[in-house]
């Protein structure tokens, strides 16, 4: 205890940190009291009542947003349209050339992408919020006219939308450059994290009335299971030995210890689930634009969480996602020459295009039992709403919303730890596994 005191005032010590912790805190707060805002012109009372049984897609999606879905809060669509005119600006860097060039012409090309990748999502927005307006928002919830599109409501709504879209934007990219941890990131699992304690609270009101505490303990003990089995996923890693070279300058020895290059199992993050669950929400938007019965099943289709072809496009967008991701952050080429420029080099593989074989094939082989144990977690969720649990809990079964709290939480803790242990104090942990402790190959932090 007298540890984790003592950490604690450390973490106050350092300035730096200290700011970048209160900035954090301070622009969530922004967030979560947005989240409470109703859109002008809306009866929040009578679109609780009938908005109350959500389930499928658009349950999930509130969670992302904090609860601000259903309650047709100015942040709404929450980050969910940034999240996908990135992942739009991501594929066009393979497929467009002039994207390509911006992509190496270092920060300057970055700050041009991050430029157009706005202006993206405020076009996926002006898409995005007319469809939610005419599917999540009734008619009789509107007090302020007809609740017609084309009139004045329905047309300063869809521009409010748009506008706590850019807002949430801001507050992301805000708290990625003054505060702590990733800004887009922190903001998916601050809202997932509000709508814990309402759902674990209703789980355990509807197992006590039904007597079903045996049960209740088994979840909690599945819970601590698949929470553990979710943070090996995210921390696992793959050494590799590399050896580098002596050298000797005067009287001295350098080189020639043994250090390990850390390949993770997981190397992608939390990306892939938040980018396949971004184009798992397209079937809901795209159904608000057509009243055709074939548009509507296909939908319909895609929006029930615990169907087969939900889970099963879901997998295989997960496995996809996880090795384009992981080509995209993980350049084997790159390390190998890191490694040549360094004098290092791999037992048995010879430097240069080998060793960027050698790395490749490695990444290979263990990303595809990381994507396809990062899948099957993130469909658990489904098989808890079959078992009976309900459905606001089930959503903490593993699924994105564990692996976004997990991931996020770890990469938060590894910064923290990184500034503490930069200025010479101890870690967050005395031994533990929180990768900003790990010392790796020519500064490659795992």
């Amino acid at each position: 205890m007298k540890r984790l005191i003592d950490t604690f005032q450390n973490i106050w010590k350092i300035e730096d940190l200290r700011v970048r912790i209160l900035n954090t805190l301070g622009l969530l707060l922004i967030y979560r009291l947005g989240s409470f805002v109703v859109l002008p012109g809306v009866d929040p009372g009578i679109l609780n009542e009938m908005n109350s049984g959500a389930q499928g897609l658009a349950a999930l999606l509130n969670i992302f947003a904090g609860g601000a879905f259903s309650r047709a809060s100015v942040f709404a669509l929450g980050i969910m349209p940034y999240i996908s005119a990135s992942i739009v600006m991501q594929l066009m860097g393979i497929a467009v050339p002039a994207i390509q060039k911006m992509q190496r012409e270092g920060e300057s090309g970055r700050k041009k992408i991050t430029q157009y990748t706005r202006f993206l999502t405020i076009a996926i927005t002006l898409f995005q919020a007319p469809s939610y307006i005419s599917t999540q928002i009734p008619a009789q919830a509107v007090v302020a006219g007809d609740g017609s599109l084309m009139s004045f409501w329905g047309l300063s709504t869809v521009l409010l939308l748009v506008t706590g879209t850019i807002f949430v934007m801001w507050l992301g990219e805000r708290i990625t450059d003054k505060g702590i941890g990733n800004g887009i990131s922190m903001i998916i699992m601050i809202g997932i994290i509000a709508q814990l304690p309402s759902s674990f609270a209703f789980e355990i009101s509807s197992r006590m009335t039904g007597g079903g505490f045996v049960m209740l303990l088994v979840e909690m003990v599945f819970l601590l299971l698949v929470t553990i089995a979710t943070v090996a996923l995210v921390q696992g890693t793959r050494r590799i030995p590399v050896n580098f070279a002596k050298k000797v300058v005067g009287n001295k020895q350098y080189g020639g210890a043994r250090q390990y290059i850390p390949l993770k199992v997981n190397a992608a993050g939390v990306m892939p689930i938040i980018f396949a669950q971004a184009l798992m929400f397209l079937p809901m938007t795209l159904v608000g634009f057509t009243s055709s019965d074939a548009a509507t099943g296909f939908a319909s289709a895609f929006a029930d969480i615990t169907g087969f072809w939900y889970n099963f496009t879901f997998f295989l967008l997960i496995i996809a996602f996880t090795y384009f991701y992981t080509a995209i952050t993980v350049n084997p080429n790159q390390m190998a020459e890191d490694l040549k420029r360094n004098g290092g080099f791999i037992p048995g593989v010879k430097p240069g295009k080998k060793t960027s074989e050698f790395l490749d094939n490695v990444l290979s082989r263990i990303t595809l039992p990381g994507s396809v144990f990062l899948g099957l977690v993130a469909i658990l969720p489904a098989f808890a709403m079959i078992a009976g649990v309900s459905t606001g809990f089930a959503y903490f079964f593993g699924g994105t919303s564990l692996l976004i709290m997990v991931g996020v939480i770890l990469d938060t803790l590894q910064q923290i730890e990184s500034h503490l242990l930069m200025r010479h104090y101890d870690g967050l942990m005395k031994s533990g596994k929180i990768k900003g402790r790990s010392n790796s190959a020519f500064g490659m932090a795992g």
